[in-house]
């Protein structure tokens, strides 16, 4: 049985086609807070860090994946 998504407007990770989502999609899949997200990029400490397009913060989905997974600690 496939788990329902409950957040309106989040993909789950197994259907996302994006390669990038923005921060709040990213902090949720993760489980933490936007605010863990931007620091983890002002100060390039994190897991993981985004990409920059047009001044925003993209995440990569892969990235997420292999944060899920355990390739990269948390």
């Amino acid at each position: 049985m496939q788990q329902q998504n409950t957040t309106p407007g989040i993909v789950p990770l197994d259907q996302e086609h994006r390669t990038a989502l923005p921060t709040r999609e990213a902090a949720y899949h993760l489980n933490r807070k936007m605010q863990t997200m931007h620091i983890w990029a002002c100060k390039e400490n994190g897991p993981i860090r985004p990409t920059r397009i047009n001044g925003r913060l993209a995440w990569l989905v892969t990235d997420i994946k292999r944060v899920l997974s355990g390739e990269i600690a948390q």
